[in-house]
């Protein structure tokens, strides 16, 4: 997993409540196991005119001019703002899959799932809650002629914006720990590698029937 220590982007501004994994990564597009390929169907049903399928060239889409993300202003964009509720429904992990393979790396939102917020967590997304007004300010300013632009320090537990100054944000200690050093739940494991290595070689002289 890629460490999570500063990053600056373009905020788009997804003016919706209670977005589902459904419409983060339609059912369609769940049959690949590999954390990369996503980004591509991302939001599909409402990012294009037409029924998504695996395998289609998405260059040749008719694209749906009316949805954020086709927006010119949003292009390239590395922080999606939402409203509350946001990554509810099922609890697949393609949801921030698709999204970290967009390119999104920072969601804010007043509330988030359960399960898609520890998602994130796990897979190099950091997930900011913020209260409701927070977050009508930020869609005002996302919503002008010019992009707004964020920088996000983890480990100042801060958003920087140019014209508004400074705004802290809260994370749990052992998720920004976790995000800071890119560690996932492999990884977690991985730092124990000598204390397993150990743990089986003496099960290996205990109970050598064991290991064939």
């Amino acid at each position: 997993m890629k460490k999570f220590e500063t990053f600056t982007g373009i905020v788009c501004p997804l003016d919706r409540s209670n977005v589902d994994t459904d419409a983060i990564i339609p059912k369609q597009f769940l049959k690949s196991i590999k954390r990369s390929g996503f980004g591509p169907n991302l939001f599909d049903e409402w990012r294009y005119l037409d029924h998504g399928e695996p395998g289609m060239d998405n260059g040749k889409r008719p694209l749906n001019e009316d949805f954020v993300l086709n927006d010119p202003r949003y292009q390239g964009a590395g922080i999606l703002l939402g409203r509350k509720n946001f990554g509810c429904g099922s609890s697949r992990e393609h949801a921030p899959w698709a999204l970290e393979d967009y390119g999104f790396r920072v969601i804010i939102a007043p509330s988030f799932a359960d399960i898609f917020f520890n998602n994130c967590f796990k897979n190099g997304i950091l997930p900011i809650v913020f209260q409701e007004e927070i977050i009508d300010n930020l869609f005002a300013a996302a919503g002008g002629d010019k992009p707004l632009e964020i920088a996000v320090d983890l480990e100042a537990q801060q958003l920087k914006i140019a014209e508004d100054g400074v705004i802290p944000f809260e994370v749990d200690a052992f998720r920004k720990h976790c995000l800071l050093n890119g560690l996932d739940d492999i990884g977690l494991t991985l730092q124990h590698v000598d204390a397993i290595k150990t743990y089986e070689a003496r099960r290996r002289q205990e109970a050598p029937w064991l290991f064939g």
